[in-house]
């Protein structure tokens, strides 16, 4: 046989094959590339110039000066930056007073002689009240507290004179609508002080006749001549949670209608839809209320729940009628959406429809009652409270919540509430048919 045979493929392939790599083939493992890998090349980029101090200086200027133009192009704008918050400045600074003076004060007098007539000089020399109404019978005196038309009551009675005379003590009843705390211990306070200084007055001459000490009550304390017998109606613990939060119930339901309607508007304006919605086949009337209906409806349902979280949160009861108070809430609710309706037919964007929306709400937080009483505004911006809707719903809330009031005592209210409805929807609907025009 010839023993030099061909090598066979398998052989020939495998002396091919480097040392380590036919040692890690035997081990069972996959070769190996021995040649370590090129790393990746990264080019910087070439890092920008650096500018001149003097450049980036007018750099700046061309900015502030482009802005002061893109301003004074804005006659609105320059109105809410420097008129408005010099206007507001004035009449809230005006307006606002902390001090409780000349509260309305009403008189039911029975027994109508020299002494009862001294009593009320007294109550009217003060600062604190102010007598505005005499009434004649029992009906008329529950009435003016239930109404809210005074705040002060005193009942003075049939034998104040004999009782007097006859050197024995003499009450006076003097009833205080609690639902504002602060005026109704101002008032009580006042009644107290007002009582012990008239008792001083008439006992003064008396001591110094008399040889013996004055009687003396069972108590061991000496008789007053006069004796005010304050009570507090309506909020007899004087929470100010019971004055406070329903007040806040009518400045969110404002809020929330005025800003949900006007924003509604003006944002199809801005997207450039508001056209479209001129041609649907649809007549004024109906777009109209396509409009505003869907915010009526959150609107009542925001109601409901402020009105719950009042009751069951901050445990202010109704004490009247709740069908009442829905319903002049839904006509509180129609006013908030004339407003936002008139809004939006006087701003263009968004940023315009809040600046004007601000407008409206800052004077419905100050002057409408809902922080400080209107009693103690001085007159001519107590005549502006008038045209601000917020303010018939904050009486009207309050006395329907607090003292229970009904329809009868809350109608000057809601004529003033109605009256306001509908002039500011006369408004905005002129207004918003010359846009559609």
């Amino acid at each position: 046989h010839d023993r030099t045979a061909k090598p066979s493929k398998d052989a020939t392939e495998a002396a091919s094959v480097g040392p380590a790599q036919s040692s890690a083939t035997l081990q069972g493992q996959t070769p190996v590339d021995l040649e370590a890998p090129e790393p990746p090349v990264t080019v910087s980029s070439p890092s920008p110039p650096r500018r001149a101090p003097a450049s980036s200086l007018f750099g700046l200027l061309a900015v502030l000066l482009k802005e002061f133009s893109h301003i004074r192009r804005q006659p609105s704008t320059l109105v809410f930056m420097l008129v408005v918050p010099v206007m507001q400045t004035f009449i809230f600074g005006y307006a606002i007073n902390t001090e409780i003076e000349n509260i309305p004060t009403m008189v039911y007098d029975l027994d109508g002689r020299q002494a009862s007539r001294e009593l009320q000089d007294a109550f009217a020399n003060t600062r604190v009240f102010d007598i505005v109404q005499q009434v004649n019978n029992e009906d008329e005196f529950r009435h003016a507290l239930t109404s809210g038309r005074v705040k002060v009551g005193i009942r003075v009675p049939p034998n104040f004179t004999e009782r007097l005379q006859d050197r024995e003590q003499a009450q006076v009843q003097v009833l205080v609508d609690g639902s504002d705390s602060q005026v109704a211990m101002t008032a009580v306070n006042a009644s107290n002080l007002l009582g012990i200084q008239l008792s001083l007055r008439k006992s003064l001459p008396l001591l110094e006749a008399l040889p013996t000490v004055p009687s003396r009550n069972p108590s061991g304390a000496a008789s007053m001549p006069i004796e005010m017998r304050t009570r507090l109606l309506y909020n007899p613990n004087l929470e100010s949670s019971h004055f406070f939060v329903p007040g806040l119930v009518g400045i969110i339901l404002q809020l929330v209608t005025l800003f949900l309607t006007s924003f509604a508007i003006v944002r199809e304006r801005e997207m450039g839809t508001l056209e479209q919605l001129f041609v649907t086949p649809v007549g004024k009337a109906g777009l109209l209320l396509g409009k505003l209906l869907p915010y009526a409806v959150v609107g009542f349902m925001e109601v409901l729940i402020v009105l719950s979280v009042m009751v069951f949160v901050f445990q202010v009861p109704i004490q009247g009628s709740i069908g009442l108070l829905l319903l002049l809430s839904l006509l509180f609710l129609t006013c908030g959406l004339g407003l936002g309706l008139l809004v939006s037919t006087i701003a263009r964007t968004q940023v315009s429809a809040i600046q004007f929306a601000f407008l409206i709400m800052l004077p419905s937080v100050l002057l409408s009652g809902f922080m400080f009483p209107r009693s103690q505004m001085p007159l001519p911006i107590y005549l502006i409270t008038f045209v601000i809707p917020v303010t018939y719903y904050l009486e009207i809330l309050r006395g329907i919540v607090l003292r229970g009031a009904d329809f009868v005592d809350l109608l000057p209210h809601i004529i003033g509430l109605a009256t306001c409805t509908f002039g500011v929807f006369a408004i905005s609907l002129s207004r918003f048919r010359k846009q559609l025009s």
